[in-house]
């Protein structure tokens, strides 16, 4: 059979990271096996359902360069979840509430045959049971034995039961867990396990009130009738893992039942539990992986993208919470990680986040890129008043100078912005700190000595590669040997020239900032520094 996956995020919010990473894993397997990877929404919870949610999921794939195989279809330019049936989405459609008619057929199917029954009880009813039950110090579980006292097709005559469905819309429909039985299950992650059936309750497959199924009952109907040969999820769902077989069981449809892996959570970096977006807020980093703004409140959350990481990192420190590919190798392209994935190497255990591992994969990937490509995203930040006056090359030379002093590309502006503009202000405590009487008069001296000499600087005709080739090792030689030759305290003479070039005693070398802005603005800053300070 060909291998079919999918991946069925519910609209209930912003993606969770952890959501991608099981679509990463999804699609890598198809891909790995050559087959389909599908996109389906399950939005059965039509309270939970948020405006905007599902655009979020679509965007956030194409993100990410996780593209469905099937389950979309673009319209006006824009994908959107497909409706109608086609040669590329024979199964469509992919919205669960747009099946909803489906659904009661087959838990019809399954009163019918013995497996469901009709429940009448209340929500009301429910929770004071319950809370009988706790009072007693005991847990209410509407089972095997419960379910002979309570109000259902089960206890009720034939005709009531058809009167309360046809007069009220609060009655479920309920599966019948067997009794005295086990469940003998296989997780391709997590090998065999066993459950005892007097341990379940039965849950709730439909719901008269909406006309809507359950997860439980939708995902097994909708997985049957794609043809899913996979079901890769999250660990959250290993508990539904027995009440799943039964489904397929009391359907008939054991034949072509999926197989299942239940992948790790990811864990918060410190302290015991579940990623959430709350350790995000409090760690400063983000969980989702665009920004997202809160329809109803309008609270906006971080994203991975507007933070400045690139999507090819992303994917990547996804791949690894909770994969590994048996080598030391951590750099891996998507294109690179189709052959490397496997199910065999994802982890039982949870996946502890690492903060600085993060940031780390996206140096990785900023210092791939050419000097060329980070100019270019680079230019929309410079301020708008100076951003058409450098060349490209300027710019490309400047990225290939400060890339490794970067987490991030958003972050080059504050660190180079000397280089394009002297500064309007000085450090009142370098100020303090290092323009004594001696520095300033030592930095006189400097300005004569530049004056004076001929050294290289940047030209549009210089490229990265020059740069490298010792040009800033030139001036570092000039001011260096005259300094020494002076016996004059190196540093103290350096952050004053700094002082002067940037504002304050923080950042780039002295050699690098005169390269790039040239022997007359050098001279300039250097002399309204002597001149402002004294």
């Amino acid at each position: 059979m060909e291998t079919r996956v999918r991946f069925a995020p519910s609209p209930t919010g912003p993606l969770h990271m952890g959501g991608v990473r099981t679509a990463l894993y999804n699609y890598l397997y198809a891909k790995q096996k050559g087959g389909k990877f599908i996109l389906r929404i399950e939005d059965t919870d039509s309270q939970r359902f948020v405006p905007g949610a599902e655009d979020y999921i679509l965007e956030s794939l194409a993100w990410c360069g996780i593209m469905p195989d099937e389950g979309i279809a673009e319209v006006d330019g824009k994908f959107t979840i497909a409706s109608e049936k086609s040669e590329k989405n024979p199964h469509a459609p992919y919205r669960q509430s747009e099946r909803k008619p489906l659904y009661r057929q087959y838990a019809e199917q399954l009163i019918a045959n013995g497996y469901a029954y009709y429940a009448f009880d209340s929500a009301e009813e429910l929770s004071k049971l319950r809370a009988e039950a706790e009072a007693a110090k005991q847990t209410f579980i509407y089972n095997y034995e419960s379910r002979k006292t309570l109000k259902n097709s089960l206890t009720l005559p034939a005709d009531e039961v058809k009167k309360l469905i046809e007069t009220t819309d609060t009655w479920t429909i309920r599966f019948k867990i067997p009794e005295g039985q086990t469940v003998k299950m296989n997780d391709l992650i997590r090998g065999e396990m066993e459950v005892e059936t007097n341990t379940l309750d039965d849950k709730v497959l439909w719901k008269a009130a909406d006309q809507l199924p359950t997860y439980h009952l939708a995902n097994i109907v909708d997985d049957h009738l794609m043809e899913i040969t996979e079901v890769i999820r999250g660990a959250e769902w290993l508990p539904s893992l027995p009440l799943h077989y039964l489904l397929y069981k009391a359907f008939g449809w054991e034949d072509t039942m999926p197989r299942f892996a239940h992948l790790s959570l990811l864990l918060k970096p410190d302290g015991k539990g579940k990623l959430s977006k709350r350790d995000g807020d409090r760690l400063g980093f983000p969980v989702f992986p665009l920004k997202w703004t809160n329809p109803e409140t309008g609270e906006i959350s971080r994203g991975y993208r507007e933070d400045g990481y690139y999507p090819e990192a992303f994917v990547n420190l996804l791949a690894l919470l909770g994969w590994n590919p048996g080598t030391e190798q951590e750099l891996f392209t998507l294109e690179e990680l189709i052959p490397a994935f496997s199910l065999e190497r994802v982890i039982k255990s949870g996946a502890r986040f690492n903060v600085d591992k993060a940031k780390w994969f996206n140096e990785q990937y900023l210092r791939r890129r050419t000097p060329q490509q980070l100019a270019a995203e680079f230019r929309p930040m410079l301020p708008d008043e100076i951003r058409d006056k450098f060349s490209d090359k300027y710019l490309a030379e400047v990225c290939e100078l400060i890339k490794e002093r970067a987490h991030f590309a958003n972050e080059f502006w504050d660190i180079s912005k000397a280089l394009f503009a002297a500064p309007t202000a000085y450090d009142e405590n370098d100020v303090k700190k290092f323009c004594t009487p001696d520095n300033l008069s030592h930095a006189e001296e400097l300005h004569k000595l530049i004056a004076e000499n001929s050294f290289p600087t940047f030209t549009d005709e210089d490229t990265p590669e020059n740069y490298k080739s010792g040009c800033c090792e030139k001036i570092e030689e000039l001011l260096t040997g005259y300094i020494k030759a002076k016996e004059w305290k190196m540093g103290q003479v350096m952050n004053t020239l700094r002082l002067f070039f940037t504002g304050n005693t923080r950042g780039l070398g002295i050699s690098d900032i005169i390269y790039f802005i040239g022997k007359d603005e050098t001279l300039s800053r250097i002399r309204k520094g002597l001149d402002s300070i004294k």
